[in-house]
């Protein structure tokens, strides 16, 4: 019986000495493999970053370039936008724009029977709301 319990203490004195160091190795490997995850994608967004620089520059020299001719458009057009938008009062209450062979360009209002209620609104007779 006595030789019985000797292999297992034999087995778990021999096993602990090298159990622990095997698991500080493994969970050092894994913060090292995170490390090196991390930095593989600092360097992959750096390389994104150097990439798209000359496209950024070139977006900012274009803006700062349109931007005296888009405030000059909003200075002359914003108050007739506003009118017409002040006179248009649902764009839903219109058909889409007709545009005639002389180059006119129609707008014709839709009939009550043609506009549609609100996704809000009740579609049967007596008003009922369905839940």
């Amino acid at each position: 019986m006595r030789h019985l319990l000797i292999l297992p203490v034999f087995c778990a004195a021999f096993v602990a000495p090298f159990a622990t160091p095997l698991a500080a190795q493994e969970a050092e490997a894994e913060e090292e493999g995170f490390s090196l995850m991390e930095e593989g994608a600092k360097l992959f967004l750096k390389g994104i970053i150097q990439e798209m620089e000359p496209a950024i520059d070139e977006l900012n020299d274009l803006t700062a370039e349109m931007e005296p001719a888009l405030r000059a458009l909003v200075d002359e057009m914003g108050p007739a936008f506003m009118e017409l938008l002040d006179k248009v009062d649902d764009i839903t209450m219109y058909h889409a724009p007709e545009v005639l062979p002389n180059g006119d360009i129609i707008l014709r209002r839709k009939q009550p029977d043609e506009v549609e209620p609100p996704a809000g609104e009740a579609n049967n007779e007596n008003g009922a709301i369905d839940l």
